[in-house]
């Protein structure tokens, strides 16, 4: 039996007023449960979201022989004592690139893996080069056979690693596989952003070695063993702002709890620009809006810079924003792939390169279009909530890849939005 693939539906022009509770960092979320296979005893985590990439992860975890044990929707107790399978295969991994992240750990503390090459998204080549040459320079034989990484090491040893570009789950892979390796590692050029600090603050709380995580040098100092602990991820800094900016499209008044505004400078920077009123807190953010916004042009870069995370979003912002903005996108090369589904809604923006040129005008207007992606996706959320009419958006499943029970978040914040349409249940 076929159903109707999920949709969501829109009718825009409510602006966005209430207060919800953010969620945990899947981006965070991800390497920290990966921490376990660096121990045989439990890793308890706290404010797990849940999100088909969490779910995907913890199969993938189960299927190496991890116990996983759900006390409630955001808790997770995970214990990798025994270790009965090293792969992680093809069918897992095609879904999500974060897969990559079982590399380091397991290598680190079996002294082998075998993970299947990733694919799962379609923003553009996110190389596992750096992964793979750091691996090596501690000790590692790797080759790629047959699409899978077959990594062995009896045992890893320091070494002193310079990457060749910044990258996030590479920094996070190698600081986790250095917690276990013989004496130091020294890893340079490393990524800044504040989910590599949440991990190895969760890797420290086990009893790992490691000092200068949210620089760009860090070191780690083997130990022989890591422990369980109990560890809290750290709030969603991209649902954060996605919520942000769409109260500022929408010109709302919205309140957010249990959020982090340390985490999100170069943003809040961006919206205060564009006309937003924000009072921040310990772990509270609120942003007024109370006049059309101004129109904001920016340069995404590596984390404390703007975020690619956050570009598509701030692109629907800047369709109906005062004047004209310029965005490039120095990340990732198909990252534009919402523009050509804004111009459905009446958008005035014309590309070159990697840069976006946006005119605001004064209203969208509500069509059919399409997720390309997980940040477009939520772009089209908030052209949606901005836009005349109605709008239906197709492949959500992209939305639910990174965004907890966004609709439901938004109808508290009073929007008009429906979900319908069920997934596919195969014969």
């Amino acid at each position: 039996m076929h159903k109707s693939k999920p949709k969501l539906i829109i009718q825009g022009g409510n602006p966005l007023r209430g207060e919800i509770h953010i969620s945990g960092a899947k981006n965070a979320a991800l390497p920290v449960i990966c921490a376990t296979l660096l121990t045989r005893d439990t890793l308890k985590v706290n404010n797990v979201p849940r999100l088909m990439d969490i779910t995907t992860m913890l199969i993938l975890l189960e299927q190496t022989g991890v116990n996983i044990h759900s006390e409630n929707q955001s808790e997770v107790l995970l214990s990798a004592e025994n270790l009965t399978n090293l792969t992680a295969p093809y069918e897992m991994v095609k879904t999500m690139r974060a897969a990559i992240l079982l590399l380091g750990p397991l290598l680190a503390r079996a002294g082998e893996a075998n993970i299947s090459l990733p694919g799962g998204c379609a923003i553009g080549m996110r190389p596992v080069d750096q992964h793979i040459k750091g691996l090596e320079a501690m000790g590692a034989e790797i080759s790629i056979q047959h699409g899978y990484i077959h990594a062995v090491a009896k045992k890893l040893h320091g070494a002193r690693i310079i990457m060749d570009l910044v990258t996030v789950t590479g920094t996070e892979n190698l600081m986790m596989a250095a917690t276990l390796a013989q004496g130091t590692t020294i890893i340079e050029n490393a990524a800044r952003e504040p989910e590599v600090i949440d991990l190895a603050n969760c890797l420290i709380a086990m009893g790992a070695k490691i000092k200068g995580a949210g620089s760009d040098i860090i070191t780690v100092e083997g130990v022989p063993a890591l422990r369980g602990t109990e560890y809290t991820v750290m709030p969603d800094r991209i649902e954060t702002g996605t919520f942000l900016a769409a109260a500022c499209a929408t010109t709302g008044d919205i309140f957010l709890k249990e959020t982090d505004a340390r985490l999100l400078d170069a943003v809040l920077d961006k919206l205060t620009e564009s006309g937003a009123k924000i009072k921040t807190g310990n772990n509270w953010i609120q942003l007024k809006m109370t006049k059309r916004p101004k129109s904001i042009t920016l340069r995404t870069a590596p984390y404390p810079a703007f975020p690619t995370d956050m570009q598509a979003q701030f692109m629907s912002l800047n369709c109906i924003a005062d004047g004209t903005a310029v965005i490039t996108e120095t990340i990732f090369e198909n990252r534009l792939m919402h523009v050509q589904e804004l111009k459905r809604m009446n958008a005035d923006i014309k590309v070159e390169g990697h840069t976006a040129i946006i005119r605001g005008i004064p209203q969208l207007d509500g069509a059919n279009v399409m997720a390309t992606d997980l940040r477009a996706s939520a772009s089209l959320v908030i052209a949606g909530l901005v836009a005349q009419g109605e709008t239906v958006i197709d492949r959500i499943y992209h939305l639910d890849r990174g965004y907890e029970s966004i609709e439901d978040k938004l109808l508290q914040l009073g929007a008009k939005i429906e979900r319908v349409g069920q997934a596919d249940i195969p014969n």
